[in-house]
Protein backbone atom coordinates (compact mmCIF):
# COMPACT_ATOMS: atom_id res chain seq x y z
CA UNK A 1 0.00 0.00 0.00
CA UNK A 2 1.40 3.79 0.40
CA UNK A 3 4.75 4.48 1.18
CA UNK A 4 4.50 7.30 3.72
CA UNK A 5 2.37 9.79 4.14
CA UNK A 6 3.95 12.78 2.26
CA UNK A 7 4.48 13.35 -1.55
CA UNK A 8 8.10 14.92 -0.60
CA UNK A 9 9.78 12.45 -2.75
CA UNK A 10 7.59 12.75 -5.80
CA UNK A 11 7.99 16.82 -5.64
CA UNK A 12 11.56 16.93 -4.88
CA UNK A 13 14.23 17.73 -8.08
CA UNK A 14 13.02 17.44 -11.25
CA UNK A 15 10.56 19.51 -12.53
CA UNK A 16 8.85 16.61 -14.70
CA UNK A 17 8.32 15.00 -11.25
CA UNK A 18 4.88 16.54 -10.62
CA UNK A 19 2.12 17.83 -12.70
CA UNK A 20 2.12 21.10 -10.82
CA UNK A 21 -0.54 20.05 -8.56
CA UNK A 22 -0.70 18.20 -5.24
CA UNK A 23 -1.37 14.62 -5.92
CA UNK A 24 -2.25 13.42 -2.20
CA UNK A 25 -5.94 12.76 -2.74
CA UNK A 26 -4.80 11.23 -6.44
CA UNK A 27 -2.20 8.74 -4.09
CA UNK A 28 -5.36 8.24 -1.27
CA UNK A 29 -7.01 6.77 -4.12
CA UNK A 30 -4.61 4.56 -5.73
CA UNK A 31 -3.31 3.42 -2.16
CA UNK A 32 0.41 3.79 -3.36
CA UNK A 33 2.52 7.05 -3.15
CA UNK A 34 5.57 6.43 -5.54
CA UNK A 35 9.33 5.90 -4.45
CA UNK A 36 10.08 6.56 -8.21
CA UNK A 37 8.17 9.91 -8.98
CA UNK A 38 9.27 9.64 -13.20
CA UNK A 39 7.09 6.21 -13.14
CA UNK A 40 4.14 8.38 -12.11
CA UNK A 41 4.92 11.05 -14.24
CA UNK A 42 5.47 9.32 -17.29
CA UNK A 43 1.70 7.27 -16.33
CA UNK A 44 0.44 10.72 -16.04
CA UNK A 45 1.42 12.11 -19.73
CA UNK A 46 -0.75 11.22 -22.63
CA UNK A 47 0.59 11.93 -25.70
CA UNK A 48 -1.42 14.66 -27.25
CA UNK A 49 0.74 16.65 -24.30
CA UNK A 50 4.18 16.50 -26.33
CA UNK A 51 4.17 18.63 -29.20
CA UNK A 52 4.14 21.91 -27.14
CA UNK A 53 5.80 20.06 -24.03
CA UNK A 54 9.66 19.71 -25.47
CA UNK A 55 11.18 18.24 -21.74
CA UNK A 56 8.12 16.33 -21.63
CA UNK A 57 9.06 14.50 -24.94
CA UNK A 58 12.40 14.34 -24.32
CA UNK A 59 11.48 12.14 -21.18
CA UNK A 60 8.11 10.12 -22.46
CA UNK A 61 8.53 10.27 -26.26
CA UNK A 62 5.42 8.11 -26.01
CA UNK A 63 3.77 9.63 -23.64
CA UNK A 64 2.13 6.60 -20.87
CA UNK A 65 1.40 4.28 -23.77
CA UNK A 66 3.83 1.95 -23.23
CA UNK A 67 2.99 1.67 -19.42
CA UNK A 68 -0.56 1.44 -20.66
CA UNK A 69 0.42 -1.83 -22.63
CA UNK A 70 2.29 -2.99 -19.25
CA UNK A 71 -0.54 -1.89 -17.46
CA UNK A 72 -3.23 -3.75 -19.14
CA UNK A 73 -1.40 -6.90 -18.71
CA UNK A 74 -0.76 -6.62 -14.75
CA UNK A 75 -4.75 -5.54 -13.83
CA UNK A 76 -6.13 -8.78 -16.16
CA UNK A 77 -3.22 -10.69 -13.78
CA UNK A 78 -3.70 -9.41 -10.76
CA UNK A 79 -7.71 -9.51 -11.39
CA UNK A 80 -7.85 -13.28 -12.49
CA UNK A 81 -5.51 -13.96 -8.40
CA UNK A 82 -8.12 -11.71 -6.94
CA UNK A 83 -11.34 -13.80 -8.62
CA UNK A 84 -9.35 -16.93 -8.00
CA UNK A 85 -9.38 -16.17 -4.00
CA UNK A 86 -12.60 -14.41 -3.78
CA UNK A 87 -14.58 -16.97 -5.66
CA UNK A 88 -12.69 -20.56 -4.89
CA UNK A 89 -16.01 -22.60 -5.99
CA UNK A 90 -16.57 -20.69 -9.61
CA UNK A 91 -15.94 -22.59 -12.74
CA UNK A 92 -13.37 -21.18 -15.21
CA UNK A 93 -16.34 -19.73 -17.28
CA UNK A 94 -18.34 -17.92 -14.54
CA UNK A 95 -14.69 -16.53 -13.54
CA UNK A 96 -13.64 -15.70 -17.28
CA UNK A 97 -16.98 -13.37 -17.10
CA UNK A 98 -16.78 -11.99 -14.23
CA UNK A 99 -13.21 -10.75 -15.17
CA UNK A 100 -14.15 -9.22 -18.46
CA UNK A 101 -16.31 -7.37 -16.74
CA UNK A 102 -14.18 -5.82 -13.95
CA UNK A 103 -11.27 -5.18 -16.77
CA UNK A 104 -13.80 -3.82 -19.50
CA UNK A 105 -13.40 0.10 -20.48
CA UNK A 106 -16.94 1.13 -18.72
CA UNK A 107 -15.18 -0.15 -15.53
CA UNK A 108 -11.73 1.78 -15.99
CA UNK A 109 -13.87 4.64 -16.68
CA UNK A 110 -15.97 4.74 -13.05
CA UNK A 111 -12.99 3.68 -11.19
CA UNK A 112 -10.98 6.75 -13.20
CA UNK A 113 -13.61 8.72 -12.47
CA UNK A 114 -13.95 7.42 -8.62
CA UNK A 115 -10.52 8.44 -7.73
CA UNK A 116 -10.60 11.49 -10.11
CA UNK A 117 -7.49 10.58 -12.57
CA UNK A 118 -8.94 12.69 -15.39
CA UNK A 119 -8.18 16.19 -12.98
CA UNK A 120 -4.29 15.15 -13.11
CA UNK A 121 -3.65 13.88 -16.97
CA UNK A 122 -1.06 15.92 -18.59
CA UNK A 123 -2.71 16.93 -22.08
CA UNK A 124 -3.20 18.15 -25.19
CA UNK A 125 -5.30 21.57 -25.41
CA UNK A 126 -7.79 19.39 -28.01
CA UNK A 127 -8.24 16.96 -25.19
CA UNK A 128 -9.57 19.09 -23.00
CA UNK A 129 -11.73 21.41 -25.77
CA UNK A 130 -14.13 23.99 -24.80
CA UNK A 131 -14.34 22.72 -21.04
CA UNK A 132 -15.25 18.85 -21.77
CA UNK A 133 -14.70 16.45 -19.75
CA UNK A 134 -11.50 13.92 -20.76
CA UNK A 135 -12.18 11.20 -23.04
CA UNK A 136 -13.08 7.97 -21.66
CA UNK A 137 -10.56 6.59 -23.67
CA UNK A 138 -8.34 8.56 -22.34
CA UNK A 139 -8.65 7.99 -18.32
CA UNK A 140 -9.29 4.23 -18.91
CA UNK A 141 -6.04 3.89 -20.82
CA UNK A 142 -4.59 6.51 -17.69
CA UNK A 143 -5.39 4.24 -14.92
CA UNK A 144 -3.96 0.74 -16.80
CA UNK A 145 -0.77 3.14 -17.36
CA UNK A 146 -0.86 3.97 -13.55
CA UNK A 147 -1.08 0.34 -12.79
CA UNK A 148 1.91 -0.46 -14.89
CA UNK A 149 3.74 2.61 -12.83
CA UNK A 150 2.97 1.01 -9.63
CA UNK A 151 4.12 -2.64 -10.74
CA UNK A 152 7.39 -0.58 -11.83
CA UNK A 153 7.91 1.25 -8.94
CA UNK A 154 6.89 -1.17 -5.97
CA UNK A 155 6.12 -5.16 -7.72
CA UNK A 156 2.95 -7.13 -8.59
CA UNK A 157 1.93 -7.13 -4.75
CA UNK A 158 1.61 -3.38 -4.84
CA UNK A 159 -0.08 -3.06 -8.01
CA UNK A 160 -2.70 -5.65 -7.08
CA UNK A 161 -3.49 -3.95 -3.37
CA UNK A 162 -4.09 -0.97 -5.65
CA UNK A 163 -6.28 -2.91 -7.74
CA UNK A 164 -8.06 -4.45 -5.08
CA UNK A 165 -8.61 -0.84 -3.13
CA UNK A 166 -10.02 0.75 -6.25
CA UNK A 167 -11.66 -1.70 -7.44
CA UNK A 168 -13.31 -2.17 -3.54
CA UNK A 169 -16.68 -3.58 -3.63
CA UNK A 170 -16.88 -4.06 -7.62
CA UNK A 171 -15.23 -7.70 -6.91
CA UNK A 172 -17.83 -9.41 -4.77
CA UNK A 173 -20.87 -6.99 -5.64
CA UNK A 174 -22.64 -9.31 -8.50
CA UNK A 175 -24.03 -12.59 -6.72
CA UNK A 176 -24.11 -14.26 -10.50
CA UNK A 177 -21.45 -13.81 -12.99
CA UNK A 178 -22.55 -11.55 -16.24
CA UNK A 179 -22.59 -12.51 -19.62
CA UNK A 180 -20.84 -10.45 -22.01
CA UNK A 181 -23.01 -8.22 -24.00
CA UNK A 182 -21.77 -9.90 -27.49
CA UNK A 183 -22.90 -13.33 -26.13
CA UNK A 184 -26.07 -12.56 -24.20
CA UNK A 185 -27.03 -10.80 -28.28
CA UNK A 186 -26.31 -13.83 -29.59
CA UNK A 187 -27.86 -16.46 -27.29
CA UNK A 188 -31.09 -13.54 -27.46
CA UNK A 189 -31.30 -14.22 -30.87
CA UNK A 190 -30.37 -18.38 -31.06
CA UNK A 191 -33.24 -18.37 -28.75
CA UNK A 192 -35.83 -16.65 -31.34
CA UNK A 193 -34.44 -18.51 -34.59
CA UNK A 194 -33.08 -15.17 -36.03
CA UNK A 195 -29.81 -14.91 -37.29
CA UNK A 196 -27.19 -13.92 -35.64
CA UNK A 197 -26.45 -10.34 -35.08
CA UNK A 198 -24.30 -8.37 -37.56
CA UNK A 199 -21.58 -6.14 -36.82
CA UNK A 200 -20.31 -3.37 -39.44
CA UNK A 201 -17.76 -0.58 -38.84
CA UNK A 202 -19.43 2.92 -39.94
CA UNK A 203 -16.49 5.49 -38.77
CA UNK A 204 -13.24 5.77 -37.28
CA UNK A 205 -12.78 8.99 -35.64
CA UNK A 206 -9.87 10.95 -33.52
CA UNK A 207 -6.18 11.12 -34.71
CA UNK A 208 -4.40 7.81 -35.00
CA UNK A 209 -2.67 7.40 -31.76
CA UNK A 210 -6.00 7.87 -30.06
CA UNK A 211 -9.05 6.75 -32.45
CA UNK A 212 -12.68 5.67 -31.94
CA UNK A 213 -14.74 3.01 -33.54
CA UNK A 214 -17.60 3.01 -34.58
CA UNK A 215 -20.16 0.37 -34.86
CA UNK A 216 -23.50 -0.67 -35.90
CA UNK A 217 -25.42 -4.27 -35.03
CA UNK A 218 -28.26 -5.38 -36.50
CA UNK A 219 -30.52 -7.88 -36.15
CA UNK A 220 -33.17 -9.10 -38.14
CA UNK A 221 -36.95 -7.54 -37.76
CA UNK A 222 -35.05 -4.76 -35.04
CA UNK A 223 -33.32 -0.88 -35.92
CA UNK A 224 -29.67 -0.95 -35.92
CA UNK A 225 -27.87 -0.26 -32.58
CA UNK A 226 -24.63 2.07 -32.32
CA UNK A 227 -21.64 2.03 -30.43
CA UNK A 228 -18.54 3.55 -30.00
CA UNK A 229 -15.04 2.84 -28.45
CA UNK A 230 -11.31 3.16 -28.27
CA UNK A 231 -11.42 -0.40 -29.94
CA UNK A 232 -14.01 -2.05 -32.79
CA UNK A 233 -13.98 -4.65 -30.46
CA UNK A 234 -15.17 -2.59 -27.47
CA UNK A 235 -17.39 -0.67 -30.16
CA UNK A 236 -18.90 -3.76 -31.09
CA UNK A 237 -18.99 -4.29 -26.85
CA UNK A 238 -21.00 -1.27 -26.63
CA UNK A 239 -23.63 -1.36 -29.63
CA UNK A 240 -24.62 -5.32 -28.67
CA UNK A 241 -25.42 -3.65 -24.87
CA UNK A 242 -27.32 -0.68 -26.69
CA UNK A 243 -29.65 -3.05 -28.45
CA UNK A 244 -30.27 -5.32 -25.82
CA UNK A 245 -30.80 -2.90 -23.58
CA UNK A 246 -33.77 -1.65 -26.16
CA UNK A 247 -34.52 -5.31 -26.63
CA UNK A 248 -35.42 -5.87 -22.86
CA UNK A 249 -38.08 -2.51 -22.72
CA UNK A 250 -39.49 -3.56 -25.71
Amino acid sequence: MARGDTLEPLLQGNPLNSTDVDLTALWKGVGHVFARAEFASEALTHRSALDRRPELKAAFPNGNERLEFLGDRVLSLAMADLLLRRFPNEREGELARRHASLVRAETLVEIATDIGLGDYLRLGDSERAHGQSVKPNIVADALEALLGAVFLDAGLEAAAASVELMWGDRLSSRAVAPRAPKTALQEWAQARRLPLPAYHEIDREGPPHAPVFVVDVALKGHDPARGQGGSKREAERLAAMALLERLDRA
